[in-house]
């Protein structure tokens, strides 16, 4: 009974583990860092959770349509790190991200920096794609 409980802990503590791996992901497997973006336009949400925080921005392109774009932010003790706040946007705030897009070709990127709706532009803590914070 004792080995039978042994292994299903041990089991239990392998799918645990390769769940985790197969919810995160590398910067380079998702974004392109030769792709950089810079979007100004109006938030809509705001997702504050692990393992990393998004926000959706609505975009008005060229054409006058309306792209609602995903960014990507960091984990959230690194966010706390940067300055950011859960409630530090809310739908309806005017911001302007800089960021790198994804390799899909789609609205979503990894923000690098954000300017915020009082004029402080924070580091968003996204996954690294090696270069270092941009100067404050």
């Amino acid at each position: 009974m004792k080995a039978k409980s042994i292994a299903m802990a041990a089991g239990l503590g392998l799918l645990v583990s390769t769940a985790t791996a197969w919810a995160h992901h590398s910067f380079a497997a998702e974004f392109d860092s030769n792709k950089p973006v810079k979007v100004t336009g109006t938030v809509t949400k705001m997702e504050w959770m692990n393992p990393h925080a998004r926000f959706y921005v609505d975009v008005k392109e060229a054409d006058g349509t309306v792209s609602n774009w995903n960014f990507e932010l960091g984990a959230i003790p690194v966010l706390l790190r940067q300055g950011w706040r859960k409630n530090a946007l809310k739908a309806g705030d005017q911001v302007t991200v800089e960021g790198m897009r994804a390799k899909d070709e789609s609205h979503t990127a990894a923000a690098r920096v954000v300017m915020l709706p009082d004029g402080r532009r924070v580091f968003a803590g996204a996954a690294s794609d090696g270069s270092a914070p941009p100067n404050q």
